[in-house]
């Protein structure tokens, strides 16, 4: 086999990620199933105009919800419209037969509003930006379809 070359790109493109991902998709298929990803959203959207102001972003994936984004604009905080997000998500990945829930945090962000929610951290990234940490975090659950 000849060596390949290669090439540093400080601006992919999509379809180039495509093609690293896909083997690698298959690849982990190979040794534990589909991961069966599939997005789900909780949207809060203003009474007036309809437009989405925060919400919950995520994705189902090998039997687990990855909370990519929650978001609640500042004046709203405080208020129980987080929490309730995130039992409103948990439901449904409880229902969806999911055994956990997991996410990131950011140390300047709400680290301690998920430890509060029962989540527990399993990992720190120190200096994620410099001076501050990147926190991950889980919570399992008793999915009501097992």
């Amino acid at each position: 086999m000849i060596a390949p070359r290669i090439v540093v790109d400080e601006r992919p493109d999509p379809e180039s990620r495509e093609a690293i991902f896909r083997p690698l998709l298959d690849y982990n298929a190979s040794k534990v199933g589909s991961p069966a990803f599939a997005p789900f959203a909780i949207f809060l959207r203003d009474s007036d105009t309809d437009a989405v102001i925060g919400g919950l972003w995520a994705h189902f994936v090998y039997g687990w919800l990855h909370v990519e984004l929650l978001f609640v604009p500042e004046e709203m905080r405080g208020s129980g419209i987080g929490s309730l997000l995130m039992h409103r998500a948990e439901a449904v990945a409880s229902e969806r037969g999911c055994i956990g829930v997991w996410l990131d945090s950011f140390s300047f962000q709400a680290p301690g509003f998920y430890e509060k929610l029962g989540y527990e951290k399993f990992g720190t990234l120190d200096d994620f930006p410099r001076g501050e940490a990147n926190h991950f975090l889980r919570k399992r659950l008793i999915p009501k379809n097992s």
